[in-house]
């Protein structure tokens, strides 16, 4: 929670704290680590309650619609039925970006022309043409 802050900031709030609250300050802190043990009790007692009706496991992730949804009303062969068509068309896109990787690749090596000048000999080397002028035309 404080992961972000420093020793020297940490220190400064505890002193604003102390300035704000005074004498008060134990009676604060108590007060809020009480409030903060009720809504942990009263999360506890909504999950054991969840667990009870519905007769399974439930843990805090499986709340999210579409967790609970796969893991509680689909079985195993109608998740897989439902994968089956997506998996054919990530299967295809996976490849036409394989094919459009080693393209570019090509193209790359073949625009590569300061590695292909350090390999080729001096006398193969083409001429270098003058650069072209814009602001001339």
């Amino acid at each position: 929670m404080f992961e972000n802050l420093n020793w020297w900031e940490i220190g400064a709030l505890l002193m604003l704290a102390l300035l704000i609250f005074g004498e008060r300050l134990p009676k604060v802190i108590g007060d809020g680590l009480r409030m903060l043990r009720g809504l942990r009790a009263m999360a506890q007692n909504a999950t054991t309650d969840l667990n009870r009706e519905l007769g399974t496991d439930l843990q805090l992730q499986d709340l999210h619609p579409k967790a609970f949804i796969r893991k509680h009303l689909l079985s195993e062969e109608d998740e897989a039925a439902i994968r089956k068509p997506l998996q054919g068309l990530l299967d295809d896109v996976k490849q036409d970006l394989n094919g459009v990787r080693s393209d570019l690749t090509e193209v790359a090596a073949a625009a590569d022309i300061k590695n292909h000048a350090d390999t080729a000999p001096p006398s193969a080397a083409a001429p270098r043409r003058p650069a072209l002028d814009l602001d001339a035309t």
